[in-house]
């Protein structure tokens, strides 16, 4: 064999100069981004499914309402300019913008308002919205193309905020029955395509309004549901970043890599150990206290969460208007776990199953509820199931515990259904809640809150764990995602390489 020695060193410097230019290529180019995301959705239609994953596709970017929530909380117009409430707090007028066409070329106008609302409030709507807001909407009238008044049959302080939501999208009657598969709106951008599996790519689309201050021409997000390999992505740069991490320990690693930033930030996620309230003797509240009294969030905190977390005694984030510190109504105390489940009648061991989708704080934080669980005579298995089995199974009402985050903002509205999947049944809940949808007055609006909170905490629905904080780790010329989420959305029209 012949050996040339000179060949190696030049396939070499080719090599890395081709490497060279690629880099540098991308690093010019800057028109594109991937986003890394932990669940992948089961379908795109955020009025149809309760997945918070739809959201982070398509809201703000394909889909949009009449109002949009930003990063801090607020409300603003979006397909709305503007609007006008009536002192009774039951009518609300709004003016929409003009000119404004879907992605296929259909005109948005006043109707489209009309036809998605109802949509929403049909029987057999599947909307997760219908009973909170929709249902609570009398009337809906356009008297022209650019003006709609929604009629209430009471009052709703929170409406505005609530129609900036996923669920409040605004579909067009032609597009709206394929909008899981083929989600056409406002927004943007407008779908690319979808590998099952693997990712969704979203393209600019210039027939956008305000197509000139969006900066990147293709988004995609690649599904990555492991936290080891969404650390490696990171590292290997496959992802450009990934504003929901989902690995704590791995923090920093990332803070001392001049390569990325990292912002810790908060949502309205309220992470949960759910109870099925419907079955025996999940049903006794003293079994039910009995788990909260069992669980040291502290523990919880520092061994699922890195330290990160802060502790919650009911179904509300410390970041909501009129939230109360309810943490000391079941506070950790395995020996008072023990005598309720004595006082209960309890058979020790008593055996449950314990279901966890794929997130992190589900898994890693479920491992540390069992194993406090078990001190106080209470077996969890542990089921690890993926997010479409816990959709159609636990969502569903089949399951004894969970541990999962209800990231949808200011959803205490669940409570109020008996039919909700964990299935609390309270009277008293319900006349809270009535009372406080119908309360004008602000202050007065504040007190029912806090009397559900209590109410919430007292009856144990759930084990009430902590606030899901958000995890933001991004290459470092990336600017403009999102440091917080008061709603679960990438709101890519903002975001731009520096």
């Amino acid at each position: 064999m012949i050996v040339r020695p000179r060949l190696v060193p030049m396939l070499a410097l080719a090599t890395a100069l081709a490497a060279t230019a690629f880099a540098a290529e991308a690093q010019t180019r800057k028109d594109a981004a991937v986003i890394g995301m932990t669940l992948e959705p089961t379908g795109l239609d955020p009025t149809t499914a309760p997945a918070a994953a739809i959201g982070e596709i398509v809201h703000y970017n394909i889909l949009e309402g009449l109002t949009k929530i930003t990063m801090d909380g607020k409300v603003q117009p979006l397909l709305a300019e503007s609007w006008t409430i009536e002192p009774d707090g039951k009518t609300y007028t709004f003016k929409l913008l003009h000119n404004v066409r879907f992605q296929d070329g259909e005109a948005f106008d006043a109707a489209d308002v009309k036809f998605s609302f109802e949509r929403a409030k049909a029987e057999g709507s599947t909307n997760k919205a219908k009973k909170a807001v929709f249902d609570n909407i009398s009337t809906i009238t356009t008297p022209d193309p650019y003006t709609v008044i929604l009629t209430l049959a009471n009052a709703d302080g929170s409406l505005l905020f609530r129609l900036g939501e996923n669920t409040a999208v605004i579909l067009d009657p032609k597009s709206a029955a394929t909008t899981a598969t083929q989600p056409v709106g406002t927004g943007p951008y407008k779908l690319g395509d979808w590998k099952k599996g693997s990712s969704v790519s979203l393209v600019k689309w210039d027939g956008y309004r305000n197509a000139a201050a969006v900066k990147l021409k293709r988004v995609s997000f690649r599904f990555i549901n492991d936290p080891a390999a969404q650390v490696a992505a990171l590292l290997a740069g496959d992802v450009d970043a990934i504003p929901r991490f989902q690995s704590p320990p791995s923090l920093k690693q990332f803070q001392g890599d001049p390569r990325f930033t990292v912002i810790v930030g908060g949502t309205e996620g309220k992470t949960i150990v759910s109870i099925n309230n419907r079955k025996k003797p999940l049903d006794d509240v003293r079994v039910r206290r009995a788990i909260a009294a069992a669980i040291d969030r502290k523990a919880l905190i520092d061994g699922a969460q890195e330290g990160y977390g802060a502790p919650i005694g009911s179904h509300m984030v410390a970041s909501d208007a009129g939230y109360i510190d309810t943490t000391a109504i079941n506070p950790y105390n395995p020996e008072k776990a023990k005598a309720l489940l004595k006082e209960a009648g309890v058979a020790l061991p008593l055996n449950l199953t314990l279901t966890l989708p794929p997130p992190q704080y589900a898994r890693q934080g479920g491992e540390i509820v069992a194993a406090q669980l078990a001190k106080v005579g209470i077996v969890a298995k542990i089921e690890n199931v993926e997010w479409a089995q816990w959709l159609s199974g636990t969502f569903k009402g089949n399951f004894d515990l969970s541990v999962i985050s209800h990231v949808e903002p200011l959803d205490f509205g669940v409570y109020a259904d008996p039919k909700y999947y964990f299935g609390y049944d309270s009277a008293a809940y319900r006349g809270l809640f009535a009372k406080y949808n119908a309360e004008i007055d602000a202050k007065a609006r504040l007190k029912l809150l806090a009397e559900m909170q209590k109410l919430l905490a007292t009856d144990a629905v759930n084990a009430f764990l902590f606030q899901l904080p958000q995890f933001s780790v991004a290459k470092k010329q990336l600017k403009g995602l999102w440091s917080s989420s008061p709603v679960f959305a990438n709101d890519m029209a903002a975001v731009s390489w520096q």
